[in-house]
C-alpha cells in the first residue's frame, strides 16, 4: 500500500527498525538515518510503499523520488558513469529517472515476492523513463531480485564518497510489466 509522508513519519521508528534488521546494521544506525529519510520526503516526486503482515506490522518498505542535478547521489553517479562510460551514457540514464532510494524487506519475509511487489508498486506511474538504484556489490537476495526484474549494470565496483564498500548502480527502463 502507498504511504503518505505523514503516514511514514508516524511509523518511522518501525520502518527504520525494519531497515536495520534487513541490512543487519547496528541498532544505532536507525537514529543516524532518520534525518535523511525525513529530508528525502521533501523531494520532488517522493513516493513510498509498504507491505504489512496479517497483524499489521510492517513487512517491507520502499521509497524513492525523482532524481535531479544537485542531489548528492545524482552527482556521484553522474561523475562515475561519465568517467567510466562517457557523458553520453550518463545523460541517457540520468536525464529522466526515478531513484529507488530504499528497499527493505523484513528477514522472515525475504524470498517471498514482497520486494518485487514493492518495486513494481513504487515505480508504477512515476512517469520517468528509467529507475536507478545502488546496492553493495556481491551475491545477495537483493542482487537476485534486481536481476529477476531485468535491472542492468550502469556502473559496477563504484565507491561512493565516504563509504569504502564497492557498489553497483543498476537501472532499467520503465514501466516494469
Amino acid at each position: 500500500m502507498e504511504l503518505s509522508a505523514d503516514e511514514l513519519r508516524g511509523r518511522l521508528r518501525e520502518a527504520l527498525a525494519l531497515y536495520v534488521a534487513a541490512m543487519d546494521y547496528p541498532k544505532g544506525t536507525a537514529e543516524q538515518r532518520a534525518p535523511m529519510w525525513l529530508a528525502h520526503m521533501l523531494r520532488s516526486g517522493w513516493r513510498c510503499v509498504a507491505a504489512f503482515d496479517d497483524g499489521g506490522a510492517m513487512a517491507g518498505i520502499a521509497y524513492g523520488y525523482l532524481g535531479a542535478p544537485g542531489q548528492w547521489w545524482h552527482e556521484q553517479v553522474r561523475r562515475g558513469v561519465t568517467e567510466r562510460r562517457g557523458a553520453e551514457v550518463a545523460d541517457s540514464w540520468l536525464d529522466d529517472y526515478f531513484e529507488l532510494t530504499e528497499l527493505h524487506v523484513r528477514p522472515d519475509r525475504q524470498g517471498q515476492g514482497t520486494g518485487a511487489e514493492l518495486v513494481r508498486l513504487l515505480v508504477a506511474g512515476t512517469g520517468s523513463a528509467h529507475v536507478l538504484l545502488s546496492t553493495p556489490e556481491g551475491p545477495s537476495r537483493a542482487w537476485r531480485l534486481y536481476r529477476r526484474l531485468a535491472f542492468t549494470d550502469v556502473l559496477r565496483n563504484y565507491q561512493f564518497a565516504g563509504d569504502p564498500r564497492p557498489f553497483g548502480v543498476l537501472g532499467r527502463s520503465l514501466p516494469i510489466e
